[in-house]
């Protein structure tokens, strides 16, 4: 479960074993007990639990700002 980064209370991270067929890349995000998922491609909220609008709408800001770096992560991670 390799962490990508590290922003306040929020951690964001991709499964090694995110299924088969695998999904398209995606970030998981927690903080506690809230929890979110998030497309990358485009940057699109995928489900979330316990997070208010403005929490999602900072997410996806941040994750708008980290996308390209994401991406490489993901990619590097499954396609080595």
């Amino acid at each position: 479960m390799p962490t990508l980064l590290r922003e306040g209370p929020y951690r964001f991270f991709f499964y090694s074993d995110e299924g088969d067929p695998r999904e398209p890349p995606h970030v998981h995000v927690t903080a506690g007990d809230q929890v979110a998922k998030f497309w990358l491609e485009p940057v699109e909220l995928q489900s979330s639990k316990r997070l208010r609008a403005h929490e999602i709408n900072q997410l996806r800001k941040l994750i708008e700002r980290h996308q390209t770096q994401f991406l490489e992560a993901w990619h590097a991670h499954f396609e080595s």
